[in-house]
């Protein structure tokens, strides 16, 4: 029998060439989608045929309910080895095995330096009154050499961050709530003792924190007010670890000199959000982790979690196993 396979938000329409699929054989036929499904009726019509699905990270939410409706699948694979949009014990009481792949690192540290560098240079606008005939030198760049870099986390990506802060001559500062002056001192950074202490001080502040109870919100309106009024803010981690409507009315109100997320709540950002039109703001699509390597790795490592899994020997599982 022929399973059916299913990649989705495949947006720029590359899965299938990022990965070797003929070696699963005829007995998996593969196919990529490219729409986002915002409801969870076209998900099921879409693929609800299918055995095996591949999620993009979290673009696609995988709920109770949603599980509940895909009697058939038996195996899912998501990029990364978290995704806190998959609900794991749903899958496993469904039958449905989940499997992540490898992510690497590297790519969201270099993305979060796009950010502070578009924001401290202001590179949209003048590349675009550049190339639209506007005002030869408009803006005045805020200097990275010299100014203080403070980091919300000192994990992988955070500590790639701290040391293309420091060739770049500026001081590290760096909290989290179990931040040792260990951990600190082996990444050659200033270990701030409170996330006040921290947003008071940094010219340039940076969010590297994993999305849970503790952190959801933790960036406010008072967190905000607390920031000089020259200061950026970017967030490369997770939308929520920043409330997005204070955002707004710190952008607004001149709170903070400027600010860059590649992440949001609600993805893709509906045409009507108010980050869309928020002064001094930098936005992207979520683009941190979307490389060219980085999409080889998933992609070869979605075929054999694949081919482990139909060989009875399944890899990378995530969360409790079917029962």
């Amino acid at each position: 029998m022929t399973l059916h396979c299913a990649v989705l938000d495949d947006y720029q329409d590359v899965a299938l060439s990022m990965a070797d699929w003929s070696a699963l054989g005829s007995d998996v036929e593969v196919t990529s989608l490219q729409s986002h499904f915002t409801h969870e009726d076209e998900v099921v019509e879409a693929v609800g045929d299918c055995e095996i699905l591949v999620a993009m990270r979290e673009r696609t939410p995988f709920t109770a309910s949603l599980f509940a409706r895909l009697p058939r699948l038996q195996l899912l694979i998501t990029s990364g080895m978290r995704n806190a949009s998959i609900d794991l014990e749903a899958a496993a009481r469904h039958g449905v095995t989940v499997c992540g792949t490898s992510s690497s690192s590297e790519p969201p540290a270099e993305l979060t330096w796009a950010l502070i560098l578009g924001l401290a240079r202001h590179v949209v606008q003048e590349g675009s009154a550049f190339r639209d005939d506007g005002p030869w030198q408009s803006t005045v760049g805020a200097d990275l050499h010299g100014s203080r870099l403070a980091l919300l986390g000192l994990g992988r990506i955070g500590a790639k961050v701290a040391r293309v802060g420091q060739a770049f001559g500026m001081e590290v500062m760096a909290w989290s709530r179990h931040l040792t002056d260990e951990r600190a001192a082996e990444v050659g950074v200033v270990r701030a003792h409170s996330l006040g202490e921290l947003l008071e001080a940094g010219d340039f502040v940076s969010v590297h924190l994993q999305l849970g109870d503790r952190t959801r919100g933790l960036i406010g309106a008072k967190e905000l007010e607390r920031m000089r009024r020259t200061a950026y803010l970017v967030n490369t981690s997770r939308a929520a670890i920043v409330d997005q409507a204070a955002l707004v009315r710190a952008l607004h109100d001149g709170w903070i000199a400027g600010a860059g997320a590649d992440v949001f709540e609600t993805e893709p950002l509906p045409e009507d959000d108010p980050l869309r039109s928020a002064p001094n703001f930098l936005g992207l699509p979520h683009l941190g982790y979307v490389t060219r390597r980085n999409y080889e790795g998933y992609f070869r490592q979605a075929v054999e979690d694949i081919a482990a899994y139909l060989a009875g020997r399944p890899v990378r599982t995530l969360g409790p196993s079917p029962g």
